[in-house]
């Protein structure tokens, strides 16, 4: 199975890059499957329903979100409502949506998406990611229930998250960090056969401060003041992201390529 995941879509510059580009690498790269993080993509702080739909009719499968899953408010109703969207399996309990989910590729093979949040520097502490990401694998196992699965892992901590894909190594088709905006150089098949990502970046303008116009993150950080709202850089836009191919008989990885299309950074792809 080929699996691109893309990295958290910044702003309004992130989603009409993701809307142009995604379509072409779908049939150039003939995809089965992708999954896109949507927690910035309105406005730099969460997704609403109707940028959601853009997502989904630019070619995502499923849309995973992370901390800022709820910030904007008609995300309470959509996530109930749109199956194909995956909040935090480990948030509050009492959040709407659910924290994955089992898709169907166009050839009817089973992948299983999930998503966790991570608890080291984020803003409050949440359950377990790894009791919870647990419970979900092994209900789930690769080569029998699924064909494949991708775990999201949502967090500051590159040690959190590379403990992560340890944790799934041979339990899950694909480990990847989300929430740093920042592309890891570290794309390998782990021993037990899943790929892994410290971090997949972003899909916005990297001639800013991860994703954000530079001027107020720069203000803040030299005088200690705030002046303005943080607002999402507007130039040119790299997507960001991974893309893995697995063997369907086991769930496991045999190939891993960091993705890097447009704008600054240095291309990268299969």
């Amino acid at each position: 199975m080929k699996i691109l995941f893309l990295g958290d879509v910044m702003g309004r510059a992130g989603r009409a890059a993701v809307a142009e580009r995604l379509p072409k690498l779908r049939d150039a790269w003939k995809l089965d499957f992708v999954v896109v993080n949507g927690e910035n993509a309105s406005g730099g702080m969460g997704l609403t329903a109707a940028h959601a739909k853009d997502l989904f009719e630019a070619g995502a499968d499923c849309v995973t979100l992370g901390d800022h899953a709820f910030d904007q408010k008609d995300m309470m109703q959509a996530v109930e409502r749109e199956g194909r969207l995956i909040r935090p399996l480990n948030y509050a309990k009492a959040a709407p949506g659910r924290g994955h989910r089992v898709f169907t590729d166009g050839r009817g093979r089973k992948v299983l998406v999930a998503q966790v949040l991570g608890n080291v520097f984020m803003r409050r502490a949440y359950d377990d990611p790894f009791s919870a990401i647990d419970a979900i694998l092994r209900v789930h196992p690769l080569g029998g229930a699924v064909q494949a699965a991708v775990v999201d892992m949502h967090c500051e901590a590159t040690s959190e998250k590379m403990a992560m894909g340890h944790f799934c190594d041979g339990r899950a088709s694909l480990v990847v960090g989300t929430h740093t905006h920042i592309p890891t150089a570290d794309a390998q098949i782990l021993p037990g056969g899943t790929a892994f990502q410290g971090d997949a970046g972003m899909c916005g303008d990297y001639l800013s401060v991860i994703g954000m116009d530079k001027a107020e993150p720069m203000r803040r950080f030299v005088t200690g003041m705030t002046k303005d709202r943080f607002t999402p850089a507007m130039g040119a836009v790299t997507v960001s992201g991974v893309y893995i191919e697995t063997d369907d008989a086991t769930g496991r990885a045999t190939r891993i390529e960091m993705v890097r299309q447009g704008g600054r950074l240095e291309q990268s792809g299969p």
